[in-house]
């Protein structure tokens, strides 16, 4: 009973290890794969769903900006049938993109440490006997 605890425990450590490494990798990926698609057609129409009022469709407006040196700033427009805009987000429908990318990333870094975390912890074994054996 006692070997099954800590067999249990010590699974979930490098588990928990496991998905530590790989969202160091996969996270900021995500994030920025999220923030480089949140203009996209999908990506507003995924977002404008959740965002824009009922009866509006969501549509992006990209101008340009001259703070720091020119650049482009894209706002989220619902507008309704006669072309009105009924609501703009100029930044929550990013951070909604990112978020939903985020997410998705964080689901497969921990599918991918269910699958490495078995052969982690053989490596971490072997290594720890190594150790004891020296």
């Amino acid at each position: 009973m006692k070997q099954a605890t800590t067999g249990t425990i010590s699974g979930c450590l490098v588990w928990i290890i496991v998905f530590g490494v790989i969202n160091i990798c996969i996270l900021p990926i995500s994030m920025a794969v999220g923030g480089m698609t949140s203009v996209t057609d999908f990506a507003v129409k995924q977002t404008g769903a959740i965002v824009c009022p009922n009866n509006t469709t969501p549509k992006i407006r990209s101008f340009a900006t001259y703070g720091s040196g020119p650049s482009t700033t894209s706002v989220l427009q619902c507008v309704d049938a006669s072309g009105n805009v009924m609501k703009e987000d100029p930044v929550g429908f990013a951070f909604l993109w990112i978020g939903i990318i985020a997410v998705i990333g964080l689901i497969i870094s921990a599918l991918l440490a269910f699958a490495l975390a078995a052969p982690a912890g053989v490596l971490i074994g072997r290594f720890i006997n190594r150790t004891k054996k020296a």
